[in-house]
């Protein structure tokens, strides 16, 4: 009875609902999040959701929603480089503060108006900076999993492992498993081994994930707009043409 009282005094609305997914997901994670585990945060009975979200995929849907907003909305400015790069960095720097979101954005089918409304934003970048419709529709399929900030990398470790690859081993396992690697793989382990180790990294423990990832979005935006400034045209929209 004390329980249903409750409910009725606090007054719910979607966003309150909405914010506190996101603060619960903050601080336990996606996969432990379910409307009963919400509605047990809010004090309410999880009845008491269902007239704000159907279920827990449209509350999923909508904590994306909700940290789109938290993305820098894209700055004036002629240099269309420069808008895109500090637009990707932002939302990188969300995904930071909510770490639960990679997975949903990489899990989620359902393009909501929120995720329709950032690319949207992103098309219209490239439009307004001189590219052609078709060269838009390429770069959008290069740029991918960076435009919400991260992308997979190459050393990523397995969820859940250390960032060291024999952390855990002896010395003399150690040592035989670098043998083994020098003579099987050395190029591999030269590579992986130069490595520093960022283990807050967004995408992964492992290279310097910040540094690495501007890395690569610098060299995709310089060949983007050597296209543009090329007035690149695809072979399939050529023939149309």
């Amino acid at each position: 009875m004390d329980r249903q009282v409750s409910a009725q005094r606090v007054r719910l609305n979607r966003e309150k609902v909405l914010r506190a997914a996101v603060a619960l997901a903050d601080d336990i994670g996606i996969a432990p999040l379910s409307m009963r585990r919400l509605a047990q945060e809010l004090d309410v009975v999880p009845m008491a959701l269902y007239k704000h979200v159907a279920n827990k995929d449209e509350l999923l849907d909508a904590m994306i929603d909700v940290i789109i907003t938290e993305i820098d909305p894209p700055a004036a400015g002629p240099d269309w480089k420069d808008v895109v790069r500090r637009r990707i960095l932002s939302a990188r720097s969300v995904l930071l503060r909510h770490q639960w979101a990679r997975q949903v954005l990489e899990t989620r089918t359902n393009k909501t108006p929120g995720v329709l409304g950032y690319m949207d934003s992103f098309i219209g970048i490239f439009l307004d900076g001189g590219f052609s419709v078709d060269l838009t529709h390429h770069v959008m399929h290069a740029i991918g999993s960076r435009m919400w900030g991260f992308t997979q990398e190459l050393f990523d470790e397995p969820a859940g492992q250390d960032s060291g690859p024999v952390q855990a081993l002896d010395e003399a396992t150690q040592q035989a498993m670098f043998q083994e690697m020098a003579t099987r793989y050395p190029n591999v382990l030269q590579i992986a081994m130069a490595s520093a180790h960022d283990e807050d990294g967004v995408v992964g423990q492992g290279c310097d994930d910040q540094f690495e990832f501007e890395f690569a979005l610098d060299l995709l935006l310089d060949g983007i707009e050597k296209l543009r400034a090329q007035g690149w045209t695809s072979a399939r929209a050529a023939a149309v043409g």
